[in-house]
């Protein structure tokens, strides 16, 4: 029981004793004030139990006094001392649940107080009688009390023994727990400084053209910052310290990374992906979506992991709230699935599906906790739903604030045709896949109130597109294949068809029908309807130009030469002017003989570390009239490690591997638009 338990266990017992004692005291006529003390102490017990302003040393020591008292009473009169050792072996029992050895030591000498007050004859009822049959009974009674007060005694003793031991092993276990976290953080930490020169420099070689091994390289480096990405991310979630950092987005940048991470994959050749994005999503959004991306590629990558055939589902919705909306994405698999066991041990971080050396999928197993962690940091939560043979699927459902609040996809008010929908249901084998194509097309369809229609051959083709004045189709690759003829001679008419392919896949010269790399997904689908057969690049959509920095002056800091050559090669490209610096003091005299516009500050180096150097270079503009922008660049990526530069002083933050998107997204800010041209100059 716990203390809290004990105590009203105690309290209740000796109520009930002091019940008792009140009866006999009217029974046998004792003192006339014995209940009226017994009552007073039951007040006081109940008041010790029921405050929470006395300390629990003071509660037991209440209680104690209380019950000591209660068996003094019944003790010291003549008529119950061959009961008070059967008493106080019930007292000693009863108070043994607290293990507290001294309350047996106390109540062990109440009991030779209350015999020898019974031998030195107090006045008042019949003396006792010593003859051989009391004499036998009273060592009886003595030696037992003194039996049941040595049991008690080993027993709290071995009870606290235990219970020390206990918190000993799981302060043992904490503390390793932790080293453990320190230990996989500080790793991951001290990776990114390589991975970032492997990253780099295979970027620089695939420039040169030197073959496909640099992209192997490229790919092996990226693969490797993503588990150590995830190591990071599971100790902040195993320690419950993620830190969230908010930022405007547009919703469909969340589905753009889904189907570029998608194609990246080794899975992508092998399964289909079908993308159904709901056009009433807000168009943009606030909330973390660096973690929203994290989200979205483990759900990813863990359907990938263990789906062998047929393909995912990706849904991306949003429901109105007062606060904003509930952002919710749902990723469906066609997999190996997973039992109740597995389902609850996922959410416990304690899961991999396939933990053979041998396995053939990839990661350390620790994405869906990953996904849990982020999840119920943002305030929302997961459902997953799974069979073992019958794929998974997940759901999470988080609360994100609203910007812009007009639908991500919008079709044009003049749009007045039907649209055919020409697939052949038996070319899937999976049924699944089958649903997810149709509930796409379908959930598209009811939103943007588009008339649909589905075709399952060419004859129904040939028929409902007079019947119902389609004026567009849209089918798969297979679809087109087998009746390329007869869809050419369509594209010709006034009906614009559009094929959903593989990538490798084209389409003969001259050819006016339009070609959507698969994954399709309602970016694609828009577009075709929107512009018709004025739509071009159907697929993911550019967002913006790459942006030009031309002529900005950059100083780079780093005691690492390599991290040099990569940061300098990859800045030269945005036509940056970049000079380096191996250390904080370099840094610090470079800076007062030249113009910098920019510096990028590497935060752990000897001597004088990136926080110190950043604070003398401001120091040191600040007395020469000069605006200097200093951005961290740095391996410590850990959560909130933004908010921390940005408080002590930087302004703005790179995490090594340098991502080229948040380099673009860091300059645009911090240069207000300065040098930040589509291409154009400095002005």
């Amino acid at each position: 029981m716990t203390q809290n338990k004990n105590g009203k266990f105690l309290v209740f017992i000796t109520t009930l004793a002091a019940a008792g004692l009140i009866f006999e005291n009217l029974l046998l006529g004792w003192e006339f004030w014995i209940p009226v003390v017994v009552i007073a102490g039951l007040f006081a017990i109940w008041g010790a139990s029921l405050t929470d302003r006395v300390d629990d040393f003071v509660r037991e020591i209440i209680y104690l006094g209380f019950a000591s008292l209660l068996v003094f009473f019944h003790g010291v009169h003549r008529t119950s001392f061959f009961d008070t050792g059967i008493v106080m072996i019930l007292v000693m029992s009863i108070f043994s649940v607290l293990n507290r050895v001294y309350m047996m030591n106390i109540l062990l000498f109440e009991y030779f107080v209350i015999l020898f007050m019974h031998f030195i004859n107090l006045p008042g009822g019949n003396p006792i009688v010593y003859d051989k049959l009391n004499i036998s009974r009273i060592l009886l009674h003595i030696v037992i009390v003194i039996l049941v007060y040595f049991v008690n005694v080993r027993a709290i003793s071995e009870r606290s023994y235990e219970e020390e031991d206990k918190k000993k092993r799981e302060k043992l276990i904490e503390i390793n727990e932790n080293s453990m976290e320190d230990f996989l953080s500080n790793i991951s930490h001290e990776l990114r400084t390589p991975v970032n020169v492997v990253n780099g420099m295979s970027d620089l070689l695939m420039k040169k053209g030197v073959g496909s091994e640099a992209d192997s390289i490229k790919n092996a480096g990226v693969r490797l910052a993503y588990q150590i990405e995830d190591i990071q991310d599971y100790t902040e979630c195993k320690r419950q310290n993620v830190f969230l950092e908010e930022d405007d987005y547009m919703s469909t940048s969340l589905i753009n990374d889904v189907v570029t991470s998608f194609r990246m994959s080794d899975g992508s050749r092998s399964l289909d992906m079908v993308v159904d994005l709901d056009p009433d999503t807000p168009n943009m959004m606030r909330g973390d979506i660096r973690k929203l991306h994290k989200i979205f590629r483990h759900l990813l990558d863990n359907a990938i992991k263990f789906t062998r055939e047929g393909g995912i589902y990706v849904k991306l919705s949003s429901q109105s709230m007062g606060y904003g909306v509930n952002l919710c994405i749902e990723v469906t698999d066609t997999g190996i699935g997973m039992d109740r066991n597995a389902i609850h041990s996922v959410s416990e971080g304690m899961f991999q599906a396939n933990k053979k050396r041998n396995r053939s999928s990839g990661g350390i197993g620790r994405g869906l906790y990953i996904v849990y962690g982020f999840s119920h940091r943002m305030g929302g939560f997961v459902k997953i739903e799974s069979e073992k043979n019958k794929g998974t699927t997940v759901r999470v459902t988080i609360p994100q604030k609203v910007v812009d609040p007009l639908p991500c996809l919008r079709l044009n008010e003049d749009f007045s045709e039907s649209v055919l929908y020409h697939v052949r249901p038996d070319k899937y084998r999976i049924p699944m896949l089958r649903d997810f194509y149709r509930n796409m097309a379908t959930n598209f369809a009811l939103k943007m109130r588009v008339p649909l229609y589905s075709a399952e051959t060419v004859y129904e083709v040939e028929r409902l597109k007079e019947k119902v004045n389609a004026g567009y189709i849209f089918m798969g690759q297979e679809e087109y294949e087998e009746n390329s003829g007869y869809f050419e001679e369509l594209a010709k008419e006034d009906i614009v068809i559009a094929v959903s392919a593989d990538p490798e896949f084209t389409l003969p010269d001259n050819s006016r029908i339009i070609l959507m790399p698969k994954p399709i997904y309602a970016y694609s689908i828009m577009k075709v309807l929107n512009e018709g057969r004025d739509a071009a690049e159907v697929d993911i959509p550019n967002e913006s130009a790459r942006p030009v920095f031309k002529g900005v002056r950059a100083l780079v800091v780093d005691d690492e030469p390599m991290n040099l050559v990569v940061a300098s090669c990859l800045f030269r490209d945005y036509e940056m002017v970049v000079d380096t610096a191996d250390s904080g003091k370099d840094a610090l005299r470079k800076f007062r003989d030249n113009d910098y516009d920019i510096v990028f500050m590497d935060h752990m180096m000897p001597e004088m570390d990136g926080v110190e150097a950043m604070k003398r270079i401001k120091e040191v503009a600040g007395d020469m009239g000069k605006d200097i922008v200093i951005v961290a660049l740095t391996a410590n990526a850990v959560s909130g490690a933004r908010e921390m530069f940005i408080k002590v002083g930087f302004d703005g933050f790179i995490a090594k591997p340098i991502n080229t998107a948040d380099f673009e997204r860091v300059m645009l800010r911090v240069m207000n638009g300065e040098g930040a041209g589509r291409g154009g100059d400095r002005s």
